[in-house]
């Protein structure tokens, strides 16, 4: 009895001390930063945006329904029209005008088609899988906007009371927003949900999300997923804006850092620092978009053949592997080479190109490929060392036993590169070429100028 006693109190102490210190640890319990629940189907998805004015020479909805298939055989399952509405004709910039000067957030610009055409679209949309999100201007209005005559007090001013477009920026086509007005808040809410309720749309692109507040979105989002679950892509690059409202924004600075490792002859060393703090500082389950052009890319900095050079497809295939969700916009698939106009009718001219090959392999592979899906769903990126570090990149995915080892060549000089890949061992098969790779402790490549393996594991 003395023993089962002596036993049972230390058991007890035991028991109690181990529950103290799970109770202390509570509080520094691992919390995700990401609340909102991503729509089930964006976990491996692409993105597509269009500028149904310059998409065709009809330049309406129909023309683009039309292409929806080679759009889809493409591998998009997102796709983004530019803005939809209204444009406004007070201080209207060039022939036709801003699509970001909106005269009615609840109407059609005439010259798409008509409110049923744009459902007709929409429809067609969902009948091939593929999902829609449009652009949603929240930030500003066109002058001649009806709510600048029946609310005056839902627009900044100037200190002589007068209206002005959005401070510090020429966009004299537009006034600015007060989003201290709890009803204008509440009128732009309204208008969000108008178009999911009225046309079953999926979500939005929001242009400049990062100059309304973040809580207006945080409240607006809860919203719209009461209606249903929404896709949400903020033209922005911040880490609040995608806790409670958005599943994915921007990545500008990939964009930037590719640049610099290109055109800018900067080397990797920016593009590098780039790779370590995604990985290290970006929230895990929240969503990048990767690209190498977009509209405001192709219309104010030129071409991406411009951009980056003879490093252009190595910068396509690069931001189409990394962590993030790849986009293509529309005609870069065909190679265009110049900038649209962006007031005045330019239609795209539309040719069959490499670039097309190039996507359609890289967003099956995505489709299919665990290590390369969205957010928490795919792998996260691990650095596989070799002994040219200042020129090639090369590193490792895996997610539910899929594996990608995509290897880099940011360099004009044809380089013999040694990889440490002791714990990568394996039969790889290259994804264009269809060459297999047999990885071992060390591995040693030779790589043209600018040249990339996408290595796939068996």
């Amino acid at each position: 009895m003395k023993y089962f006693t002596v036993f049972f109190i230390i058991f007890f102490n035991f028991s109690f001390i181990n529950g103290q210190i799970k109770d202390d640890l509570k509080n520094y319990q691992p919390k995700p930063f990401v609340n909102l629940t991503h729509p089930e189907w964006s976990k491996n998805a692409t993105i597509y945006e269009v500028n149904v004015r310059q998409y065709s020479k009809e330049g309406t909805f129909k023309a683009v329904e039309n292409d929806l298939p080679r759009i889809k055989n493409l591998g998009i399952d997102i796709i983004w029209l530019m803005p939809i509405h209204p444009i406004g004709e007070k201080n209207r910039k060039g022939s036709l005008g801003s699509y970001y000067s909106v005269k009615d957030f609840h109407g059609i610009n005439p010259e798409f088609g008509t409110m049923q055409d744009f459902k007709n679209l929409v429809n067609k949309i969902h009948e091939m899988g593929m999902h829609v999100i449009i652009d949603w201007v929240g930030n500003h209005s066109a002058w001649d906007n009806p709510l600048a005559k029946e609310h005056p007090d839902w627009y900044t001013k100037t200190k002589e009371g007068n209206f002005q477009p959005t401070p510090w920026y020429d966009w004299n086509d537009v006034i600015d927003f007060d989003y201290d007005n709890p009803e204008l808040r509440k009128y732009m809410t309204e208008s969000l949900k108008f178009w999911i309720t009225k046309t079953n749309i999926d979500g939005f692109r929001c242009d400049t999300a990062g100059f309304m507040p973040t809580d207006f979105w945080d409240e607006a989002r809860k919203e719209l997923d009461e209606i249903k679950p929404v896709f949400m892509l903020a033209e922005w690059e911040s880490r609040d804006l995608l806790k409670d409202a958005f599943d994915m924004e921007y990545s500008w600075s990939l964009y930037e850092k590719m640049k610099d490792a290109t055109t800018r002859n900067k080397g990797i060393a920016n593009l590098v620092e780039y790779l370590a703090h995604d990985v290290n500082t970006f929230p895990r389950n929240a969503y990048r978009m990767t690209f190498v052009e977009n509209h405001d890319m192709n219309s104010w900095n030129g071409t991406p053949q411009k951009n980056f050079g003879a490093g252009l497809e190595t910068a396509m295939v690069f931001a189409a592997t990394v962590n993030g969700m790849p986009l293509v916009y529309n005609g870069q698939e065909a190679g265009l080479d110049r900038s649209l106009k962006f007031f005045d009718k330019d239609p795209i001219v539309w040719k069959p190109h490499r670039n097309f090959n190039i996507y359609q392999k890289l967003f099956k592979l995505k489709h299919e490929n665990h290590a390369l899906w969205n957010g928490k769903y795919g792998g996260e990126m691990i650095r596989v060392v070799n002994d040219k570090q200042d020129k090639i990149i090369s590193f490792y995915r895996e997610s539910s036993g899929d594996a990608v080892l995509p290897i880099f060549n940011f360099s004009k000089e044809t380089l013999t590169v040694n990889l440490n890949s002791a714990y990568f061992k394996g039969i790889y098969t290259e994804l264009f070429s269809e060459k297999k790779y047999n990885l071992g402790d060390e591995t040693s490549l030779t790589m043209k100028p600018w040249e990339y393996l996408v290595l796939v594991k068996n």
